[in-house]
């Protein structure tokens, strides 16, 4: 990530859900480090 991005990763606390937020400069950004994330959550 970049000093411009951010992302968080938290259990919902009413749901067996793993939420995903990010920010980033643009769209195809947030969507290259959701998926990121996204990987690295499913090998959890």
């Amino acid at each position: 990530l970049g000093p411009s991005h951010w992302l968080m990763l938290r259990f919902s606390g009413t749901e067996p859900l793993l939420r995903l937020y990010c920010e980033a400069p643009s769209d195809a950004r947030v969507g290259e480090v959701l998926a990121w994330a996204r990987q690295l959550a499913e090998g959890i």
